[in-house]
């Protein structure tokens, strides 16, 4: 059996990790996965050797076989590609690193390289992930999902400005399919639980050479899956939370996460002229009537969100009355004030 994923052929290891994913928590005996594989009973059991060596949970039997423990939730490529068939997306194309330096610097390279529309870039680390306006996302080993999907839209360049909004409708329908969790939306790319944010959307144009027109559309989304050990830096103790605290048992895997993410992500930006989502977008609202400060470059004043249009500009109205719709920029929510304009 030859498997190609992005074109790299799996080895014997990689094949059989992924029977054994497919059957996580459940018992598979190792003349079946031989026999699924067209391998050999001693390269099944050399390759579950292997696995083990890496610290995967895998139990053995005389007489049932090999199972992947639930409690096992080591991230790879093997593990993510179940979760996307469970949520209706297989055919995603997956490429996976242990650690990089950030996915959406190398969904950018790979854009240049003919990546096909829909192709992600997961990683278990980012050693410089990237936030908005130059400002860096904290991305320690295991505690986040820090992925990347490469868009290129058959339609015009202006409504992939909804991208950032849509990626922000997917993550709030994840975390309420899976979790059962209300995420709230702050203007216009972050994610909020409980007044703290926990997912982060940065989206970056790729521009072709020859052509000067964006070309592909590259989203990023990370977000807090679990806290590490040695906790948030200083700046982000206050700011920022997790889906799970640490120490706590995780109620389901990140992989799990990661394939209905791709999944309810693609069912939006393959329908980028449908602006029915956007009222799911004004509903997980977090700053509408709010006081908010905003930010445009080196300028900022204070305002009142007072709506979200159906592209997603945020419209908000100023000291003097007079409204002004935003494209683009940065918001802080601003405690509550005596002001009534």
């Amino acid at each position: 059996m030859c498997l190609q994923y992005e074109g790299r052929k799996l080895k014997t290891v990689d094949l059989v990790l992924l029977e054994l994913e497919k059957n996580r928590g459940t018992f598979i005996s190792g003349q079946s996965i031989a026999t699924q594989l067209n391998l050999t009973r001693a390269s099944v059991w050399r390759a579950v050797k292997q696995l083990r060596e890496q610290n995967y949970l895998i139990e053995g039997s005389t007489k049932l076989g090999y199972c992947l423990s639930t409690e096992s939730d080591q991230l790879s490529l093997q593990s993510i590609l179940p979760f996307l068939e469970k949520y209706n997306a297989p055919k995603t194309k997956v490429i996976y690193y242990p650690t990089i330096d950030s996915t959406n610097k190398e969904a950018k390279r790979l854009s240049l390289e003919h990546a096909e529309h829909g192709t992600i870039v997961v990683a278990d680390e980012q050693s410089h992930g990237l936030g908005r306006n130059g400002k860096s996302f904290f991305s320690p080993v295991g505690s986040g999902i820090y992925l990347s999907m490469i868009l290129k839209p058959k339609v015009d360049a202006s409504l992939a400005l909804k991208v950032t909004s849509m990626a922000s409708v997917a993550v709030c329908r994840t975390l309420k399919q899976t979790l059962n969790l209300e995420g709230k939306i702050k203007w216009v790319n972050d994610v909020y639980l409980n007044n703290l944010k926990v997912c982060g959307i940065l989206t970056e144009g790729v521009t072709g050479f020859e052509s000067r027109k964006v070309e592909t559309i590259v989203v990023g989304i990370g977000i807090n899956y679990q806290e590490s050990e040695s906790g948030f830096p200083k700046e982000l103790k206050e700011v920022a939370t997790t889906l799970f605290k640490k120490g706590e048992k995780p109620t389901i895997s990140k992989s799990e996460l990661i394939g209905c993410l791709v999944a309810s992500l693609r069912e939006l930006v393959d329908n980028l002229d449908d602006n029915s989502y956007i009222k799911e977008y004004r509903q997980s609202s977090l700053v509408i009537g709010k006081n908010v400060k905003v930010i445009q470059g080196d300028v900022a004043y204070e305002a009142i969100a007072e709506a979200i249009d159906d592209n997603g500009f945020l419209t908000v109205r100023l000291e003097d009355n007079t409204l002004k719709v935003l494209q683009s920029g940065e918001i802080s929510i601003r405690k509550a004030t005596n002001k009534s304009w």
